[in-house]
């Protein structure tokens, strides 16, 4: 008999961590990591760059099927690719970051995303983060956590994180905007705004280093699955 496939989903608010926790898990299970925000990345940079009226229903589902995103490993990280391109540094400027929830929000482009995201799943154990992965992507997850952090706490570290990529141009008041424009979107969206799943394990991390909600985490899952 096969044993099936695993998924473990992390949610929540944006520069919280939820990358650095997945791909450490997904490290650490030997699973597959599936960074569902890069999706949604992508496909805000495809619009960007083709001009594309987020209003305008026609042209979202014209260019929704033009789109194709993939992920690699280069060099041990993992890699968004857009129609064959290399993308992963373009789609974390802040430019990006200051349209992607309106982009998110779009049914029809979560449809299309989320079906990628099932049929990953279907073929992987895998440790997905997102904003809706516990909640309407994999409801019946294996495991559910959801990160939260003083938006404080959490623009600090996005600023940093952007000046160590030679962001130009970039201050802290415009991160911390940028970050509670996201939340309100995020929360308030009709499809799948965020929301903490009834059966996920909140993780504040705003006084947590990396490694102990790494392993706070791992021993939530290690007590909901075995290995």
């Amino acid at each position: 008999m096969t044993p099936r496939n695993i998924i473990i989903a992390v949610d929540g608010y944006s520069s919280c961590g939820k990358s650095t926790l997945a791909k450490q898990l997904a490290q650490h299970l030997d699973y597959m990591y599936i960074d569902t925000g890069a999706m949604y990345r992508a496909v805000t940079l495809y619009f960007t760059n083709h001009g594309v009226n987020i209003e305008d229903l026609h042209e979202v589902q014209s260019a929704l099927e033009h789109i194709h995103i993939a992920f690699r490993n280069m060099e041990g990280q993992n890699t968004t690719f857009l129609n064959g391109a290399n993308v992963e540094s373009e789609i974390r400027s802040l430019a990006i970051s200051g349209v992607v929830s309106e982009v998110a929000a779009i049914p029809e482009v979560r449809k299309k995303m989320v079906a990628i995201q099932r049929d990953l799943a279907a073929a992987h154990s895998v440790v997905m983060d997102g904003r809706d992965i516990g909640t309407v992507v994999f409801p019946n997850a294996d495991v559910k956590l959801f990160l939260t952090a003083d938006v404080e706490v959490r623009a600090q570290r996005r600023f940093e994180e952007l000046l160590a990529k030679n962001e130009a141009n970039i201050t802290l008041e415009d991160v911390m905007a940028n970050l509670k424009h996201r939340d309100l979107v995020d929360t308030t969206r009709a499809d799948s705004p965020l929301v903490m799943a009834e059966d996920a394990m909140l993780l504040d991390n705003t006084h947590l280093t990396i490694s102990g909600q790494f392993k706070l985490a791992l021993k939530y899952i290690n007590g909901r699955i075995a290995h």
